[in-house]
């Protein structure tokens, strides 16, 4: 195994440019974003970053649909998306079909001038229906059900275009290779029971204008998965056999300074608002999908804790959210941060809208030092920052030793 490490960070991404909530397409019936790409950084080497932006509210993670048949079910591992076929746009397919259809030629021999041009008639209708269906039914096999993605890609999928639309692009690309395929044959067949030269020449036009019809009327749905398969390809794909750390905490703590300090990659640094006190189901998509990340992803966890006041948010309301995630995602390894030690004062920060009566012992000591056991940093002056670099070293191999433990488990089932 390579011993490359990647480090995820998600606050770099704000929500109204890489997610919209109408989760409509811009080509069509739907109207979207283009994502983000993620920016490749390196710590040791080969080091991503990714940001994580947490808000006070719980997260319950959408259960995952089972095939009935368990022995039929083949679950793609991470990349699924780089392999999707390349998307033609519905006018290229039917401009190049339609120019294929025409240069068929009737069967030699015929005779008859009317047999001959109802034989060409009908072999050039059906080359078109074939022409248009056959790239339609690559489309429907080789984009892969949903349910045989990994977790995260399903997620993904998602929380970009919104529950159910991937798969009704899908559905309606394959009416669309139904609708052509007995259209071309109907009108292929009334041609070829033509009775004149003339009467053959109509039915030919009549069909190719049916066809082109029913393409323009009904081929944004190629156009719809076009832009699907273009989005899910600029997706960010991570491998499963890299260490990855993932930088959680609250808006504005310092997360994107410690990537610089901690890479040799320079990312975009955005900030993106936290919400507070929020329902599951008004959580933002960024929100989702940073919580995506923790639950189907087998990273390491560096919480990056404020407790100087100037991130925005209370101490109390980080705790909060800390103690959630903690809960949460415990089983993943973990290193709590302390950032903006140099702004630290001796008397812990209190904002005016906090209980400072509260009688919660574990909250007054979050207060003054933070969690236990929580390294102290400052990127100011890089106090803490070698001995920050060394701990997240020893995270990462102790990451790399879970991983290779856990695919031979993987391989003794297989065997098994």
């Amino acid at each position: 195994m390579s011993c490359a490490f990647s480090l995820l960070e998600s606050c770099h991404l704000p929500c109204s440019r890489y997610l919209s909530t109408t989760f409509r397409f811009s080509r069509g019936f739907y109207q979207m974003q283009r994502p983000i790409k993620h920016k490749t950084l390196c710590l040791c080497r080969n080091m991503q970053t990714f940001a994580c932006e947490l808000v006070k509210a719980s997260y319950v993670p959408t259960p995952q649909t089972k095939p009935k048949d368990q022995s039929l079910a083949k679950v793609e591992t991470i990349g699924a998306f780089q392999k999707l076929p390349m998307v033609m746009p519905s006018v290229d397919i039917f401009q190049s079909a339609l120019r294929k259809a025409k240069r068929v030629l009737p069967t030699k021999g015929i005779a008859n001038v009317a047999k001959r041009e109802r034989n060409r008639g009908a072999k050039q209708l059906d080359a078109l229906m074939k022409e248009l269906a056959v790239p339609l039914r690559g489309y429907i096999e080789n984009f892969p059900k949903r349910i045989y993605l990994h977790p995260y890609e399903r997620s993904l999928i998602e929380l970009t275009f919104g529950a159910g639309n991937y798969e009704e692009v899908l559905k309606k690309v394959d009416a669309l290779r139904k609708k052509v395929v007995s259209v071309g044959k109907e009108h292929a067949s009334l041609c070829a029971k033509s009775l004149s030269k003339k009467e053959a020449e109509e039915r030919l036009t009549e069909g190719l204008e049916k066809l082109q019809e029913i393409f323009k009327c009904e081929g944004q749905a190629i156009d719809d998965l076009l832009y699907i398969a273009k989005t899910l390809r600029a997706m960010p794909v991570v491998d499963l056999e890299m260490p990855t750390l993932c930088l959680v905490g609250a808006p504005n703590v310092g997360k994107s300074s410690l990537v610089r300090l901690l890479s040799t990659g320079k990312p975009e640094v955005t900030d993106t608002p936290g919400l507070l006190k929020r329902c599951d189901e008004d959580r933002n998509n960024l929100e989702k999908l940073t919580l995506a990340v923790l639950s189907h992803l087998p990273t390491a966890i560096l919480y990056v804790h404020d407790l100087s006041g100037q991130c925005g948010m209370s101490p109390s309301d980080q705790f909060m959210i800390y103690k959630e995630i903690s809960e949460r995602f415990g089983n993943h390894l973990w290193l709590d941060v302390i950032s903006k030690c140099d702004l630290l004062k001796e008397s812990p920060v209190v904002f005016i809208t906090e209980d400072r009566e509260v009688d919660h012992l574990e909250l007054a000591n979050y207060r003054k030092i933070g969690p236990e056991g929580a390294l102290r940093v400052s990127v100011k002056n890089e106090d803490g920052i070698d001995k920050l670099k060394k701990k997240v070293h020893e995270l990462l191999m102790s990451q790399m030793e879970r991983i290779k433990s856990k695919r031979i488990q993987d391989n003794i089932k297989v065997l098994r």
